[in-house]
């Protein structure tokens, strides 16, 4: 895409983009879009001498939207009187992601689509390599005063809210590399990306192409669902609260998150028993839901179609170096059922409803874990 030689600079969202490269191969995978989806205006790139802008139409400021995705759980969480609007949005994502599918979709090597949140990452030397492989982590239990490395921690069992698992970080790395090979065939269409409560405005409309282009089904779903599940309502806000605020319109903080309740150790027996509460306020259950049914249908196609996306997602988005011990081990529980055979999309998006706060109420009602 050329860019035009007069390029606003008012009423206009400038993006910066490290290269002129980078600007360009956003600005095709907006343009593969723009006919298909509610997209902003996109007009035009300004070269700087150290980036690239590229110059997109302010939806917010011309009042074409009010507020993100992230925002309108937010209220819903809130007040029920903003859950008519979170459907309507919901619906109208689902419908999209369905669509990409069903008109452009066909199945094509991984190696064919976008790398960046999935190939990228799992290749050897990649990101999962030096968060999880090049040191053997620290994991401090909580509510046993003690600490196991995750080698350590391979050779014990797990029971989660009375559920077996076996949680050996390095053996699921080395079956995601198998389950997403680049020339492992998947079904893709032209999507967005990465779709994100910061990425999705309300009345719908699609922000954000870095990763526009041919995009697998699976990794679209996992990436929303898992956002839904635990970084939107949890992770991002705890462990990127600047980029939390920087994003989202009003950026409340979450109501409530999830929380290990009861850890057991018994050294002897080589064995770790965890009960624990996903807790969501009702308007994140919601959307939750919705997502559920829009993008798996109301019976599901089962976990397995989106296993190792899902998995690359929990492993891949926040540094565990970064994670305090009792949040390590809930998003180590979380990839441990998701790698089980066992589980179904049902059990394993299962959360616990918090109740409605006060609409006022911008604070958290659930202390820090201990």
């Amino acid at each position: 895409m050329s860019a035009p030689r007069l390029v606003p600079t008012t009423g206009a969202f400038h993006k910066p983009v490290a290269s002129r490269e980078q600007a360009e191969a956003e600005a095709r995978g907006w343009a593969r879009l723009a006919s298909r989806i509610a997209v902003p205006a996109l007009h035009g790139q300004i070269a700087l001498p150290d980036r690239q802008l590229l110059a997109y139409e302010d939806v917010f400021a011309n009042g074409r939207c009010e507020l993100l995705m992230g925002d309108v759980i937010a209220l819903a969480d809130r007040d029920p009187a903003a859950r008519p609007r979170l459907d309507r949005l919901m619906n109208g994502v689902c419908a999209d992601l369905r669509a990409a599918a069903e008109e452009t979709g066909k199945t094509v090597p991984l190696a064919e689509c976008v790398p960046d949140l999935y190939l990228d990452r799992i290749r050897p030397g990649g990101r999962l390599d030096r968060w999880y492989l090049r040191r053997d982590l620290p994991l401090a239990l909580p509510h046993a005063g003690t600490t196991l490395t995750l080698r350590e921690l391979a050779d014990f069992t797990l029971t989660a809210n009375s559920r077996r698992l076996t949680l050996n970080v390095a053996a699921i790395i080395d079956s995601l590399r198998h389950a997403l090979a680049p020339d492992r065939g998947r079904l893709a269409g032209l999507s967005q990306g990465d779709p994100t409560e910061p990425n999705i405005a309300d009345p719908l409309c699609w922000l954000d192409f870095e990763f526009a282009g041919r995009n697998t089904v699976a990794g679209e779903a996992a990436n929303l669902l898992w956002y839904l599940m635990a970084l939107g309502g949890w992770l991002v806000p705890r462990y990127q609260p600047d980029v939390y605020a920087r994003t989202l319109r009003l950026a409340l903080p979450p109501v409530t998150r999830p929380r290990i309740e009861h850890l057991e150790l018994h050294r002897s027996s080589r064995h770790i028993d965890v009960r624990y509460s996903w807790n969501t306020g009702p308007g994140r259950t919601a959307a939750l839901t919705r997502a559920l049914d829009g993008l798996c249908g109301q019976n599901g196609n089962g976990l397995e179609e989106i296993r190792a996306f899902l998995a690359l997602r929990i492993l891949g988005v926040i540094p565990p170096t970064r994670l305090t011990g009792h949040d390590l081990l809930l998003v180590l529980i979380k990839l441990a059922e998701c790698q089980d055979p066992h589980t179904t999309l049902g059990t394993f998006f299962t959360t616990t409803p918090a109740s409605h706060p006060h609409p006022g109420d911008r604070s958290s009602n659930v202390p820090a874990p201990a």
